[in-house]
């Protein structure tokens, strides 16, 4: 039988990313012992491109700077060969030092000014010259021949932000013939021209993804891929002008360079992220991703250690979400040794079990609709707020009521709709005609909808329209401005976001007990409809003193939450935003009752117990295997995580058949009851995650 080519058979990853001095004290074999240690698959060496590593025929790839003559690359490439593991060379490609850029400093990226960009000492390479298409293709080349890796890839390969325009005469002329405009003068989302810019700056970044790809593939084989390092958050993403849905359309393996839990994102980030790229790449697909065993964050401290917690907690999400570990050092000498000790039992485990981790389909009966599109032009210069917040605040909503969910990209409705009772759609401001025909027609086969904000009201390219274009299916019309207090919160004394909520209807309001008003101190889109208005605004009122704390107009027709015939639900009120900022309790509730009624209460889990559990299900043939992280931590959404606290007893129901459960992380087995196909199991506790799998 012929073996699966490397990137859908290399499970797990070993780099440790070399410094200049690393070739005056790197210690082979120990590293060679780490690599045993943690059972990896693969390593990832530092070959070329601002520090070479290896003697380069080309003078201009600087030498690290104590590498003399000798070929550290070739020797650490050599090693992995002999014990048996595949081998990607890491480049780093987008600067160059000082002798380069005078040699050709038209190969550089320019400011309107004529000056280079640069970082640091180094000078921003632009991604439309010479230095991408006959530098760096030379340099693959040389590396190919030299050692013959199993693939190439890159961490640093998209040259300038969106907020950085180079105006190199290379950039002028392309984007004049392309777009037959002018480079724009500024970041200006309302300029023409400037949104042209954005799509031709995603697609020259296409174009050298597939330069390099001939080149691997015509110097190394047809399986010596060449892969961009790529990030987690299409926030991150879209400024960094990297166009996932384009970029998995390319390549069969998504190396994922997410290392750590970001400030507010919580580590249920990255399952989240593991299901949003597997939604474009397909279940089959491997996702390694790097994670820092150094002390990644806010600060970060390069030499330092991660709390063993930290690295953890952000490891088993990735699990749970389909992406496989690759460990990652700075460096090969550390005086703080605790980083050495943290991998070796994530990777052992994951060895142990690798065979329920891969290969199996997501059991979810919600999807959560994103659209990079709409990040940029309707998010714009303010992507978090507008884009990243709502989406956010339903995964976070739908994690604490335990809702499985799918992402879904807005082009893909109609392929990833099947199992689907909603979709939930989270101020999704840009959808094109056919996006919308895409969710009309999910609405019109009986899927629910839960539609927020500003969704449809924009077209594809950031234009205003007059009404939404769901107007029709939401049952309401643009009726104004967005109506509450901004963002920024002043005194408390004369907080104007001081906005409540009044329950015109409880059919959406269970759980949330004895009570006619739900707070609010958000905004709220102005709408006009005739459906069925479930909750209405009541204004901001003073907050202080005391004697002047009450309602002036207890009462009014501004529609918050609209319910349609079709099970189909507008919020006016962006309760997705605020949630994912302060987690108020009753607008996470709140949002996952709308879920609810959405999907007709069609959820295929349950789960009882106190604390916060994500909740990542999948079948795998006719085994099915629910992963639990238990997010219920001091430090899980702030902070560095120091220490675990196990959280248990959970009664957990799913529709399944099965007689038997597996604990792959606490050991053992039990017996499950079933009833009218759902079935039971108990589980007493869980430390970090639990992986239980039905038979």
């Amino acid at each position: 039988m012929t073996a699966a080519p490397w990137y859908r058979r290399t499970l797990r990853w070993a780099q440790t990313n070399l410094t200049e001095k690393d070739p005056a004290r790197y210690d082979a074999d120990w590293w060679r012992d780490q690599w045993r240690r943690t059972r990896v698959q693969g390593a990832i060496v530092n070959a070329g491109g601002i520090v070479a590593y290896y003697p380069s025929k080309f003078p201009l790839q600087h030498r690290a700077e104590f590498l003399g003559d000798r070929d550290l690359y070739g020797e650490i490439v050599a090693a992995a060969r002999s014990e048996g593991l595949v081998v990607l060379a890491r480049m780093d490609s987008n600067r160059a030092h000082q002798e380069f850029y005078d040699a050709h400093p038209d190969w550089f990226a320019i400011d309107a000014d004529g000056n280079p960009y640069r970082a640091g000492d180094l000078y921003v390479a632009c991604v439309t010259g010479p230095y991408y298409r006959e530098h760096l293709t030379g340099v693959l080349e040389e590396i190919i021949e030299r050692s013959a890796p199993d693939g190439i890839t890159d961490n640093s390969w998209s040259g300038l932000d969106r907020d950085h325009i180079c105006y190199c005469p290379n950039c002028s002329s392309a984007f004049k013939e392309a777009a037959r405009l002018d480079l724009p003068g500024r970041v200006d989302w309302d300029d023409p021209a400037y949104r042209r810019w954005i799509l031709w700056s995603y697609q020259q970044r296409m174009a050298v993804w597939d330069l390099n790809n001939e080149v691997t593939t015509r110097a190394g084989g047809p399986d010596c891929l060449w892969i961009g390092m790529n990030g987690g958050d299409v926030v991150a993403q879209s400024k960094r002008l990297r166009d996932d849905r384009a970029i998995c359309d390319r390549t069969p393996i998504f190396m994922l360079d997410s290392q750590y839990r970001h400030e507010g994102g919580g580590f249920q980030a990255n399952g989240d992220s593991g299901k949003r790229l597997h939604g474009l790449l397909g279940w089959e697909a491997l996702i390694p991703e790097s994670t820092a065993m150094y002390d990644a964050g806010t600060p970060t401290f390069r030499l330092g250690s991660k709390p063993e917690a930290e690295a953890r907690m952000w490891a088993v999400e990735g699990f749970a979400g389909g992406i496989q570990p690759w460990w990652h050092h700075i460096g090969s000498v550390h005086e703080d040794r605790r980083q050495y000790a943290t991998a070796e039992p994530l990777f052992s485990w994951h060895a142990e079990h690798e065979q329920y981790l891969i290969n199996r389909e997501p059991v979810a009966t919600v999807g959560l609709l994103w659209s990079q599109r709409s990040v940029d032009f309707h998010g714009k210069d303010q992507p978090e707020t507008r884009s990243l917040l709502p989406y956010r605040g339903f995964v976070d909503a739908l994690i604490r009521a335990r809702i499985p969910y799918l992402p879904v990209n807005a082009d893909h409705v109609a392929r990833d709709s099947a199992g689907l009772s909603a979709i939930v759609v989270p101020n999704v401001g840009v959808l094109t005609d056919d996006q919308c025909a895409a969710l009309r027609a999910f609405a019109e086969g009986g899927g629910g909808l839960v539609v927020t904000g500003e969704s449809s009201l924009y077209d594809e390219w950031g234009d205003r329209r007059d009404d939404f274009a769901l107007a029709d299916l939401l049952g309401v019309h643009l009726a104004g401005e967005r109506l509450g207090g901004g963002d920024a919160v002043s005194s408390w004394e004369t907080y104007d976001n001081h906005s409540y909520l009044r329950i015109e209807e409880r059919e959406i309001v269970d759980g949330l007990g004895d009570t006619d008003l739900l707070p609010f101190g958000g905004q709220l889109q102005a709408v006009r409809t005739d459906g069925r208005v479930a909750l209405t605004l009541v204004p901001p009122f003073p907050i202080y003193p005391p004697e002047k704390s009450w309602m002036a107009e207890p009462r009014t027709a501004v529609p918050a939450v609209v319910l349609g015939s079709r099970r189909v639900a507008y919020l006016a009120a962006d309760l997705d935003r605020l949630y994912a900022r302060y987690h108020h309790p009753d607008h996470g509730r709140l949002l996952a009752n709308l879920v609810r009624w959405a999907a007709r209460g069609d959820i295929p889990l349950s789960v009882e117990g106190a604390g916060v559990l994500d909740c990542h299900l999948y079948r795998q043939g006719e085994t099915v295997i629910l992963h639990l992280i238990n997010l219920d931590q001091g430090g899980a959404w702030q902070g560095r995580l120091e220490e675990f606290t196990p959280a248990g007893p959970f009664t957990v129901r799913l529709r399944a058949a099965g007689s038997r459960a597996v604990f792959l992380v606490s050991g053992g087995e039990v017996e499950v009851s079933g009833q009218d196909d759902w079935i039971t199991v108990e589980v007493a506790r869980i430390t970090d995650h639990e992986v239980v799998v039905i038979r």
